[in-house]
């Protein structure tokens, strides 16, 4: 039940890879703009349809004196001119049911995160606005249990909804990847792989998250290979000093010749 759909110009599951990138949250305007530019600029070379991503909120971090974002109104307002300007749809999280309304106005996709996947009323909220929706895979469910939350938003009517693999927990401060899961949620939806979190190693840095991220080629070509339809990627142009996320992040030096990489495993894998 690979259902295919579109989100603007971008094709979800038809068998074309598509990308999901961008900073983790919004830190300014500027940024923002800087980065879905570079982003843009390197998928249009390559021929990759591609969503912009960025949070105005990030809820979840480790420590309450972490930088979380502009907030909703003033994050939803940079986001909403951003994809006005550059013509990009837009990705971004939300983290409360009275979010969703709100955030629906500026962008084309609601993600639920990972740790919030099995939240009923966050998912039907989201069903509600008509937008596509992503489903975080929760580091605690099983790639078969995914189908209840895809439930809960198609219950509202809304059959423009995927599903992103960000891992597993595994023992403490530790994410793995099981590639079975990829097929497994892939007959019930299109299927993203997240190449940056998987690499992530959760509160694993003296009040934030730490990471791998020179495994991150590696996991993207194995989704890839795997077969998927769409990649997602947090990249940063100074990762070392991003508000949030840095130590997972992808530097934006290193996206092209990934991506590059990534289109000839993708025909390769097709062509099999």
């Amino acid at each position: 039940m690979n259902n295919s759909f579109e989100i603007g110009p971008v094709q979800v599951g038809g068998g074309r890879l598509f990308l999901i990138a961008g900073p983790c949250v919004i830190e300014s305007e500027a940024h923002v703009r800087t980065m879905a530019e570079a982003i843009q600029r390197i998928t249009a070379d390559l021929g990759i349809p591609y969503i912009f991503k960025a949070s105005f909120d990030k809820a979840n971090r480790t420590s309450v004196k972490s930088y979380r974002g502009p907030g909703l109104v003033e994050g939803s307002r940079i986001l909403g001119r951003l994809a006005k300007d550059t013509g990009l749809p837009v990705l971004t999280d939300v983290h409360e049911a009275g979010q969703c309304e709100v955030a629906a106005e500026a962008v084309d996709v609601l993600q639920i995160p990972a740790f919030l996947c099995r939240q009923t009323d966050l998912l039907v909220a989201a069903g509600r606005t008509g937008r596509a929706v992503n489903i975080k895979k929760g580091q605690f469910v099983a790639p078969w249990d995914m189908t209840h939350p895809l439930q809960k938003v198609r219950s509202t009517g809304n059959e423009r909804v995927f599903l992103t693999e960000r891992g597993a927990s595994f023992g403490y401060n530790t994410l793995v990847v099981d590639f079975r899961s990829l097929p497994v949620m892939r007959a019930l939806a299109p299927v993203v792989f997240d190449g940056t979190h998987s690499v992530q190693q959760p509160s694993a840095a003296n009040g934030v998250s730490g990471g791998q991220p020179e495994f991150i080629p590696m996991l993207a070509r194995a989704a890839v290979a795997a077969g998927i339809d769409g990649l997602f990627l947090e990249v940063h142009d100074d990762p070392a000093n991003a508000k949030s996320d840095g130590a997972n992040a992808l530097d934006l030096k290193l996206l092209k010749p990934l991506l590059e990489r990534l289109v000839a495993i993708h025909a390769a894998a097709n062509e099999a």
